[in-house]
This record gives structure tokens, sequence and C-alpha cells, in this order.
């Protein structure tokens, strides 16, 4: 079946929040999938600041950034003024209503410089398309699944890397995305991933 990805701007800038990095280093071949992709990366220092809280929890995923950003394809930022305007706005108010700092500054910097932010939290998608209504929005699973990177990788490292990020990051699907991901890493491999919705499961499960 056909990839059905909002990112079809080669020239977006796209944010990686911190699922996205998170999902991105559990998957073990997000120097390839960063490489193929036509789009530039970068990461608001306020993530960087978020994964380095991890250490202490025995997570490598700052270094793992590092390694990217030694490697020049990812890049940090800062937000400017009217970023700085946008993030208040996320992080300021009534719990329902507000986001993290990192979900908060990576969608401050897409809305400041017209990017997409690539972010995979509930709370975080209905907020964005609530408040910055007909603005570009992706997740990780589009990042996977982008016409780009499907030609660049083969199939089965691809599908190794969706099933690592799916089994150790726990990455989120939207249904949208469902039928994708199972095709792509079978349907006894989706069983074993608990982060997939618990219906599309079932369906594998109960499928003759």
């Amino acid at each position: 079946m056909g990839a059905l990805t909002s990112l079809i701007d080669p020239a977006a800038v796209l944010v990686a929040d911190t699922s996205a990095v998170i999902n991105l280093n559990a998957s073990g071949c997000a120097l390839d999938i960063i490489r193929a992709l036509p789009n530039r990366i970068v990461v608001v220092n306020v993530v960087l600041g978020e994964l380095d809280t991890g250490r202490s929890r025995g997570r490598r995923d700052a270094d793992l950034l590092n390694d990217l950003l030694a490697a020049d394809v990812v890049a940090t930022t800062t937000l400017g003024a009217r970023g700085e305007q946008v993030f208040e706005q996320l992080v300021v108010g009534p719990a329902a209503l507000t986001l993290d700092d990192g979900e908060a500054a990576t969608i401050a910097y897409a809305v400041e410089h017209g990017g997409i932010p690539i972010i995979d939290e509930r709370k975080a998608t209905r907020i964005y398309a609530e408040q910055f209504q007909g603005q570009a929005l992706a997740c990780t699973v589009d990042l996977f699944m982008h016409e780009a990177v499907t030609r660049a990788i083969e199939r089965e490292k691809l599908a190794q890397g969706v099933i690592n990020a799916l089994q150790l990051a726990r990455m989120r699907v939207l249904p949208h995305h469902v039928e994708w991901v199972v095709d792509l890493i079978g349907s006894e491999q989706a069983l074993l991933c608990a982060s997939l919705p618990r219906a599309a499961r079932s369906k594998v499960f109960d499928a003759p």
C-alpha cells in the first residue's frame, strides 16, 4: 500500500520532539533514516535538556542524539521572540490545556519558522490541531514511511527498526498508520508490540 504521510514538502524543516528522538534512537537505524530524508531536521535546545535528564535513569538518548549532531545530520536550535511567545502560551494555564516544555518548544519553533513538528503524544497533537489549525503536523511513523526512506532502506532492515521503536520505545501509532505498520512488520511481530492499538492487535490475533 502507499505511504499515507503528511511529509510532502521536501523544503520544510522538521522539528523533532523528545519522543521522536527516542523512537528514532530505539530503531537502531536513525542515521540511515535521517540521511535518506530530503528535509532538514532540527531539535530545540529544550529537548536536549529533557534527554539529559534521562542519564540519571541509565538512558542513552542524549548520547545517541549527540552522535547524530556530530554526524551533522541534525542541528540544534533555539526559540526567537515569536517562538518564546508561543511557548509561553503552551505552558502557562490549566494542566489540560498545556504541554510539557519539550513539546511546547518543538511546536513553538515550528510555528515561528513554518516548520513541521514531529510529535507523538495524543494531548500534544490535539492541542496543536486546535490552536494552529491548517498547519502541517507529523509523527515518528511518518519518518519511517516516507517514500525516500522506504527507497533507501531495505524492507527487512526498516521493519526491524519499526519493531525496535515499538518494543523498546513504545512508539505510538496513529489509526491511519496501523495498516502500513502491520503490513511492514508482519502479524506475528505486531502481536508482540504492546504500543500498537489494542483493536489492531486483536484483529491480527483473530485473523485466520
